[in-house]
Order: structure tokens, then sequence, then C-alpha cells
């Protein structure tokens, strides 16, 4: 069972993350029906992976947010200690966002691993929630099992807004990669709302 799929900035590469405990890379342009590499280094099912342009990032049922630096060679762990249901990059590139089941959001620097900020009030203890920075890297934002979806400021740590999504779990998050708008989605819904104070855009049904 994949839990997790993503392309490489090339779209030549997908990268998928999977109950079984691998990180695996496929090939798009020679079809080959086995990866081209395997991870296997979580100790649990992989629930998370986002990739940049040399650098896999990925978030593991074993509390681990491990980061594998392709050019280098080199893998770097961090251990959380709550299982991890979404990890990011900032847009910098220079921090790592986890989301976990014990209802916190932690932003690390993706070179030491040291712990820049703690965010919480949201809901997570059972679903794979999705985790979000804003696109100029001023908010953090996570969805919620209470129907909202929440943002704090990055550097303050303090809640920001509560956006009042639905009544049932809100499960995935997505940036406009330029512009102040934001896809949530809940209960077979995907609704879009935008900046200033993201109001719902079109009919949400």
């Amino acid at each position: 069972k994949v839990n997790c799929v993503q392309f490489n900035e090339e779209a030549t590469i997908i990268v998928s993350g999977s109950i079984d405990s691998t990180v695996r890379c496929w090939d798009c342009r020679s079809r080959r029906p086995d990866p081209v590499q395997v991870l296997d280094e979580a100790k649990d099912g992989v629930s998370s992976v986002k990739v940049s342009d040399h650098e896999i990032l990925s978030g593991s049922v074993d509390g681990r947010v491990r980061r594998y630096d392709l050019r280098a060679g080199q893998l770097y762990s961090d251990y959380i200690g709550s299982p991890i249901t979404s990890v990011c990059f900032s847009k910098d590139g220079q921090c790592a966002l986890a989301a976990s089941l014990d209802s916190t959001l932690r932003l690390l620097d993706k070179e030491t691993g040291e712990l820049l900020g703690e965010y919480t009030g949201h809901r997570s203890t059972a679903y794979r929630l999705d985790c979000v920075l804003s696109e100029q890297d001023t908010h953090v934002g996570s969805a919620s099992e209470d129907g909202s979806v929440y943002f704090w400021d990055l550097v303050e740590g303090s809640l920001a807004l509560s956006l009042a999504v639905g009544r049932g779990v809100v499960q995935s998050l997505a940036f406009h990669p330029t512009l102040p708008c934001l896809l949530a989605a809940t209960e077979g819904h995907v609704q879009l709302w935008r900046e200033e104070t993201f109001q719902p855009q079109g009919d949400p049904g």
C-alpha cells in the first residue's frame, strides 16, 4: 500500500512512500516495473515524502524525520517520538516542518535538526493530516480533526487564524505556489480559500 507519491522537480523521477517502511524511486522515462532505488531505513510505514532538487524528506510512523541528501549520499535522521503524519520543506530550503499524532507541529533546522518552533492548538491523534508553509514562509498551517484549518506565525508561534472548513476531519491542504490561495479537502469536498482573510471562493459543493 502506497501512502504518498511525489515527482522530482524535473518530473523524471517519482518518489513513493509505502506502508512497507520503504521510500522507492521510479524512473519515469524508462517505465521499468522495478524501482531504481529503495530506501529502507524506516522502521515503520512511511506516511509522507517531499522532494527538492537533490533531497528527499520523509516522515514515518516510527517517529523519525529522515532527509536523504542524494548529492552527498548522506542520510540525516531526527527523532520526534510521535508518529509523523506529514513533512514539508520551507520555501527557503533551510527548515523542515513535521506534523505528528501528538497534535504538534515542529519546525526543525534542516542541517542541524535543532527544534526551532512548536505549534499546537489543532487536533491530530488518528489521521494522516497535511501540514504546510505559506508561500513566503511567514505562517505554518495544519489540517485538523476538528473541522478547521489552523495557521500560526512561524516566528512567534502564536495562533494567527483558524478557518472553520467543515464538521468532519480536514485531511488535505495545499497552497498555490505563487498566489495567496489555499485548497482544503474535507468530507468529500475540496474548497478553495483566498486571502485577504481567506474567504471561500465559489460553490464548495
